[in-house]
């Protein structure tokens, strides 16, 4: 096998593991920057995945599945918020909750209204002939689905968003200093409230995709840790788009690499290949230098406005 081919394959088999991972750490990005931690993203993302997947199942209209997911996402982001920001709980624990929540209902949903495996049409690749003989890449390019592109796209709007706009430098800055901003006249529970419907809108949009450009089923494990990983690559990326997705097509690589080492047969320990990812992004966040210099100094702190001590 080639190089181009290598490098073919082996893109070929990240994407698909990329843009799951990109789309909910972008969001949690958004929640992060403005001081909220969210660890319910799984929970959100199998959410997405299910309503997605079953209104496919029932209408054959993927499209208006992810739509579906993508609301059921920014309500429980929005669930969220109530908890964190209007009654000020710990972040940690209602992600936990939270987590359980869309675990829980989602599987239990699957289980009563389906039973077990069931294929749906899914959204369909687009196969544009005119990128095929783009070199290296295109043949991987030529059979995306609309929705990697828009995940693709995201990127550098929501760097533009977070940097080059008034709403941007708000976030930005109700995630370090609340207490300026709001004596500043910027509405910190407000700001905190979009970010976090944000961040599940873009959740459940990930799950999404999993049901229904990916996989094209549901089962109970099909996020896999995914809202997980993807908190951990917002530290990784050090609160950036760009730094983001770094992490994200790193461990995408790394996952890759690992299942192609399996398909292939190479002699590699089994066990060994499956955890590789998952120690990468330990390291390289262990290691990070300078981390606490551009991490928001108000993430995962309640906000009172009367509380002036």
């Amino acid at each position: 096998m080639s190089w181009e081919s290598l490098f073919s394959v082996m893109l070929a088999a990240a994407v698909p593991m990329a843009v799951p991972l990109l789309l909910v750490a972008l969001g949690e990005m958004f929640n992060q920057r403005a001081g909220m931690f969210n660890l319910g993203a799984e929970g959100i993302m199998m959410m997405g995945a299910f309503v997605a997947f079953y209104i496919d199942l029932k209408l054959q209209t993927p499209w208006i599945g992810l739509l579906a997911a993508l609301a059921v996402g920014a309500l429980l982001g929005l669930l969220l918020g109530l908890v964190c920001v209007t009654f000020k709980s710990r972040q940690g624990i209602a992600g936990i909750g939270l987590y359980m929540l869309g675990w829980g209902i989602s599987g239990t949903l699957f289980r009563v209204y389906v039973g077990g495996p069931t294929p749906v049409t899914g959204i369909p690749a687009l196969n544009v002939a005119a990128l095929q003989n783009v070199p290296w890449v295109g043949s991987v390019l030529a059979t995306l689905s609309p929705m990697d592109y828009v995940a693709f796209a995201l990127i550098p709007l929501s760097s533009w968003l977070l940097f080059r706009t008034s709403w941007g430098l708000k976030v930005r800055a109700v995630g370090t200093t609340p207490r300026a901003a709001d004596t500043l006249g910027i509405d910190v529970s407000r700001v905190r409230y979009q970010c976090v419907v944000l961040a599940g809108a873009f959740a459940g949009l990930a799950g999404a995709y999993l049901s229904v450009c990916s996989a094209k089923m549901f089962a109970d494990n099909i996020t896999a840790g995914r809202g997980f990983i993807a908190v951990a690559l917002v530290y990784f990326g050090r609160w950036s788009p760009w730094g983001v997705t770094g992490g994200a097509v790193l461990f995408s690589i790394a996952a890759a690499a690992q299942r192609l080492i399996q398909f292939y047969g190479i002699d590699f320990p089994y066990e060994l290949a499956l955890i590789v990812p998952y120690v990468l992004v330990i390291l390289v966040l262990a290691l990070s230098p300078n981390r606490r210099r551009v991490e928001p100094a108000a993430l995962g702190k309640p906000y009172d406005r009367e509380n002036r001590g």
